[in-house]
């Protein structure tokens, strides 16, 4: 089946896709928010056309999965992906996760049972965790995310369009080439996923804290961050997340911003190949 559905414990309808021959290796694929499985595009058919097997989800409430209005939290996040995961009977596989879906890639690698990944990606990824807390003084204060939920809740479709179109692919700064149709593909991923699935979320992504999943994680993680992240700013996330993790390597990226993956996929795609051939 090259996409379809499978159904959680809990009753919850999660859609996936999955791509290639069964029994190449597996890169799965985990989105931020709030976007879905489409967002990998790039990553799923660059890596199709090597000849591996890819697979990407959308998360509960995003994008073709039920609009739930319960479990919008990382450890349901993780538990579903230890369904996909088990109705898949995926081995060694690879799990790359991008902002929110990064969080949920070091939860689920920490939990995963033995001999489901052999390594993991963090990509413009949130952990250890983005609100300033006492312990985290480098964090963003909880006002930030207040301001998320109250333009969501105020204009869900104008808050989403001025993401996209400015900070998470740094087409406000000068000089940035624009792509209208890159801002009208995040928005129209967003819009399709349920709004208070997507506001749930922004606490799942601002709030949990990774500092014990990343500790946990037992095999390689290969972290990567653009210098100009503007919704994940790096000094607070990967440039800790580095030192929490017993197999890591840390890359930079100078210039770039939170949606690299999409505005550079021919650079990011490079270097995830390289992590999974080395």
């Amino acid at each position: 089946m090259s996409s379809g559905f499978f159904t959680t414990t809990d009753g919850v309808s999660i859609f996936f896709k999955d791509w290639g021959p069964k029994d190449a290796q597996a890169v799965v694929f985990h989105h931020g928010w709030p976007l879905s499985s489409d967002d990998w595009d790039a990553q799923m058919m660059f890596f199709l056309n090597k000849g591996y097997r890819v697979i990407a989800h959308d998360r509960r409430g995003h994008g073709r999965s039920d609009q739930t209005d319960t479990g919008n939290e990382m450890d349901t996040y993780a538990a579903d992906v230890i369904a996909l995961a088990k109705h898949l009977d995926l081995k060694n596989a690879v799990h790359i996760g991008h902002s929110t879906g990064g969080g949920e890639v070091a939860r689920y690698v920490a939990r995963a049972e033995p001999g489901r990944v052999s390594k993991a990606v963090l990509v413009g990824a949130v952990p250890p965790i983005m609100l300033r807390t006492d312990a985290n003084p480098g964090g963003l204060p909880k006002e930030v995310f207040d301001g998320f939920r109250q333009a969501l809740l105020a204009n869900r479709a104008q808050f989403f369009h001025d993401v996209a179109a400015g900070p998470f692919y740094g087409f406000n700064r000068d000089g940035a080439q624009v792509s209208p149709a890159t801002v009208e593909n995040w928005w129209r991923q967003g819009m399709m996923g349920g709004a208070k699935a997507h506001y749930d979320c922004i606490t799942a992504f601002s709030e949990t804290d990774f500092t014990e999943d990343l500790k946990a994680i037992d095999v390689p993680v290969l972290i990567l961050h653009g210098e100009d992240d503007q919704i994940v700013p790096i000094d607070d996330s990967a440039r800790l997340a580095i030192k929490l993790v017993k197999n890591g390597t840390l890359k930079t990226y100078p210039g770039l911003p939170h949606g690299m993956a999409t505005t550079h996929a021919d650079t990011i795609n490079a270097d995830l190949l390289a992590f999974i051939e080395g």
